[in-house]
């Protein structure tokens, strides 16, 4: 059963990896905030690079809050070093604003331990930028979700893909959710590429990280996925328009249904069932992609 689904509560449009002139970005928090309220947004994450040269911000954007717009105290956490040498990011959500510095001898696994022990809710931030591999993450035991799509990365680099990372952890066993992110710099046209909707009864802070680190929620470049239905046999998706409805297993493990404008598709799961998980993929004609959490057998 897919908790986005099956819990009480709506869904909320929100952003959990963005940048100001804090650190990299080139917008002040108050503007990068006004951006997100104004683009129809109902929650955002500013979430910039907890570095000393930055002075370790951990943007205070509570003032930014307005009636029907709130937002999630955060940033983007470094420490060395992956298997090919490259500083780890490390993306937390729901940091106090007193969350120590990084000490000198601490290590990513370290870093991250320390951030769950503070509360967050901890993601693998675009893997497939700077090449992390399986191994990698198996270091990083606690965390709760994989950037699957995060936009800058696709846009500047071409890498911004990360389900194989996804994919080779929940076959070996790991419980993740899947996230879609812009991670926007406003130096160029980088905004509004990907996002969750959270399902939770309320727009506030609390609700919103619970239901992420429960795993209520979705990802999407656009399409829209209004029900997903698991029974023993199949699973039932409702969505907006799509061109294809896909359920996917462990390895070569898939179903799909190809549909022009279909809104409903019904797919058998009993051959995905041995490899312990399935999560949907709804795909519109424009090749943009929603991605559900995955659910275990």
């Amino acid at each position: 059963m897919d908790p986005a689904f099956a819990r009480p509560g709506r869904f909320w449009k929100g952003n959990l990896h963005t940048h100001s002139d804090r650190s990299d970005g080139a917008r002040s928090p108050e503007a990068v905030c006004a951006t997100y309220r104004e683009a129809g947004y109902d929650f955002l994450a500013l979430t910039d690079h907890f570095w000393a040269k930055y002075g370790f911000p951990i943007v205070d954007t509570r003032p930014f809050r307005t009636r029907g717009f709130t937002t999630l105290l955060g940033a983007e956490l470094h420490a060395p070093a992956t298997a090919l040498g490259e500083i780890w990011h490390l993306l937390a959500l729901g940091l106090p604003l007193d969350f120590a510095p990084t000490a000198p001898e601490e290590t990513g696994p370290a870093l991250a331990r320390r951030a769950l022990e503070a509360g967050a809710f901890l993601a693998i931030p675009h893997p497939g930028w700077y090449g992390l591999t399986a191994e990698d993450a198996a270091t990083i035991p606690g965390a709760h979700a994989v950037e699957v799509y995060n936009h800058t990365s696709h846009l500047r680099t071409e890498r911004g893909d990360g389900v194989y990372l996804a994919d080779q952890l929940l076959a070996g066993g790991r419980r993740l959710g899947l996230l879609a992110v812009d991670d926007a710099h406003f130096k160029s046209p980088d905004a509004f590429g990907g996002w969750v909707m959270v399902k939770a009864e309320a727009n506030e802070p609390e609700p919103l990280l619970e239901a992420l680190k429960a795993g209520a929620y979705y990802a999407t470049q656009g399409p829209l996925i209004h029900d997903i239905a698991w029974g023993e046999e199949a699973v039932e998706v409702v969505c907006s328009p799509a061109l294809a409805v896909m359920v996917l297993g462990r390895g070569s493990r898939a179903e799909q249904s190809v549909a022009p404008g279909q809104t409903r598709a019904r797919l058998p799961i009993a051959a995905l069932k041995p490899g312990g998980y399935a999560r949907v993929v709804v795909a519109d004609a424009a090749g943009r992609r929603a991605w559900s959490n995955p659910v275990f057998f």
